[in-house]
């Protein structure tokens, strides 16, 4: 019985081990290829698929999802003989897994390579200036060029980027440096303009200001001019409507003398051709009387006729 029992364990164990062997099941976005005696026979989608156990083997199993692979820096000369550094990053998806399994014995070194190549080749025509300023003009470049010669092994490279682009330490030094002073020059510049604008408008406001007051004085000084133009020829005309004679005209006169002369803008008297006979009148009329004093004190009496006034 022992035999028998014996051989029965090992019929179920070998049952279970072709159970397992006949039924795969592969995730969601993945795929496996299948090989019979060594040679290509199908590709297993996602799900639950049937074997031939012990007939039919799994050769790969690849994931169809969106890969990230970040390459390390590598050296490249620009078209003026400097060293950069530059470290890219690929973003690609497998879209055929038998030909990314048989067209290529690892597409993840070959990638690699091509990029290293393909980027040597494009920054070599290149200046550090450019190189440092055209990313995307690089990354556009590298695709097209990644995507065309991946596209037999089954593999779409969905973008490239650089990651980072490192000149060398004397080429940075020189680069801070130059943008340092690029940065002062600017700030001068700033200043210069502010400075020059307020100056401007203040000497702009200045002028203004000047010429408005300037404006106000001779309006006031004019305003002033003819009040007193006026009340001069309000004085002249009242005297003339109450008809007076020499004498008290030329009384009047002599009193209005020194309030028409405080004006600071009279330079000019309007004198009427009356005063000049009343001014005559009233020296006449003063010898009449000193005379007069000297007869008395010489104890005479002398009568003289009074001048006749004419308007």
């Amino acid at each position: 019985m022992e035999p028998v029992i014996i051989v029965l364990i090992i019929l179920v164990v070998l049952v279970f081990i072709a159970l397992i062997k006949t039924i795969q099941v592969i995730p969601q976005a993945s795929a496996a290829i299948v090989e019979r005696f060594g040679r290509y026979t199908r590709t297993l989608n996602a799900g639950l698929n049937i074997v031939v156990p012990f007939i039919d083997s799994i050769r790969n199993r690849i994931d169809l999802r969106e890969q990230v692979v970040p390459f390390p820096p590598q050296p490249v000369i620009t078209q003026d003989n400097l060293v950069v550094n530059i470290d890219t990053v690929i973003y690609y998806q497998v879209t055929d897994a038998r030909a990314a399994t048989y067209e290529v014995a690892s597409y993840i070194q070959a990638i690699e390579q091509l990029t290293v190549t393909t980027l040597r080749n494009i920054i070599g025509g290149m200046d550090l200036e450019r190189t440092l300023t055209s990313r995307e003009e690089i990354n556009a470049a590298l695709r097209g060029v990644l995507d065309e010669a991946t596209g037999k092994w089954g593999i779409r490279v969905n973008r490239v980027e650089l990651k980072a682009i490192e000149p060398p330490t004397s080429i940075q030094d020189s680069m801070e440096k130059q943008m340092r002073a690029d940065r002062d020059k600017r700030a001068a510049i700033l200043t210069a303009e502010g400075i020059r604008q307020s100056q401007i408008l203040t000497a702009e406001g200045e002028k203004q200001s000047a010429i408005l007051r300037a404006e106000g004085e001779a309006k006031a000084a004019a305003l002033r001019a003819e009040g007193e133009a006026q009340a001069v020829r309000t004085v002249f005309e009242a005297i003339h409507a109450g008809d007076p004679d020499q004498k008290l005209l030329s009384y009047q006169y002599l009193q209005m003398l020194p309030k028409i002369a405080e004006g600071d803008a009279n330079k000019l008297w309007i004198v009427p051709s009356e005063i000049g006979d009343a001014l005559k009148g009233l020296s006449g009329a003063m010898g009449n009387f000193g005379s007069m004093g000297g007869g008395s004190g010489n104890g005479g009496t002398e009568r003289r006729e009074k001048p006749s006034v004419t308007d």
